[in-house]
């Protein structure tokens, strides 16, 4: 088992208070050019090498920034209640993120006000010490919700998502909701236009039709290295 999912040696630095000024500005000049139909990548490379960012900064800037408009959109998906009994959750996308947090690892608030961190999962996973804290945590968080029914969807082709499918199901034994943890070849298609979806992932959100932030829920409990430029 891996130890740990923290922070690079070099992130204190890159995220500490006195650059955030910097990373702001680089933030909303990045958001004007995608108002302006400016690919993603296109802002982010022109506002990080004006603003001489480093490539984990412009990482945060490419997860953290979104139009005006996707925005707004997002915004009014969001729900702090549920629509329904079922919650569906991109569970990489979850747990990954509460490993980061448990783990001293960045996490930041984008401007859609999900919460994201920046690792990169690239096909393959492996269990840390935090893993089981993040199942309990996202558990305790959606059992809050009071759902009938909580399924997981966690990506088929990645490695070990057998083994955390079967710790998910595990832990939440003798919970007051049925669960289903199910490995899927495209998580994403299954969340396409879905109520009371959990995830970050920016075209998840585009695409469903209401969405609920438990990982920003959960690290609010937590001493957690969290970037929020635009408030909590």
């Amino acid at each position: 088992m891996t130890t740990h999912r923290g922070r690079a040696p070099e992130d204190e630095a890159l995220f500490a208070e006195p650059m955030r000024p910097r990373l702001r500005a680089a933030a909303d000049e990045a958001i004007w050019l995608l108002g302006r139909k400016y690919s993603l990548d296109s802002a982010v490379a022109f506002v990080g090498g004006h603003h001489q960012l480093a490539t984990r900064q412009r990482l945060f800037l490419k997860r953290a920034v979104c139009s005006e408009e996707q925005r707004r959109a997002r915004a009014e998906r969001r729900r702090d209640a549920l629509s329904g009994t079922v919650v569906r959750v991109d569970g990489f996308n979850l747990l990954i993120t509460l490993e980061v947090a448990l783990s001293g690892g960045l996490v930041f608030t984008g401007y859609d006000g999900a919460l994201r961190d920046l690792a990169g999962l690239r096909g393959s996973y492996h269990l840390v010490d935090a893993t089981d804290r993040a199942i309990d945590l996202a558990l305790d968080a959606l059992e809050a919700l009071s759902p009938q029914r909580v399924e997981l969807y966690l990506d088929e082709p990645v490695s070990n998502s057998g083994r955390l499918r079967a710790r998910i199901e595990e832990r939440a034994a003798g919970r007051p909701f049925e669960t289903m943890a199910a490995l899927d070849p495209n998580p994403d298609a299954r969340l396409d236009g879905a109520e009371d979806v959990v995830s970050a992932d920016a075209l998840v959100l585009d695409r469903c039709r209401s969405w609920l932030p438990i990982a920003s829920a959960v690290v609010r409990t937590l001493d957690a290295f969290h970037l929020a430029l635009w408030g909590a």
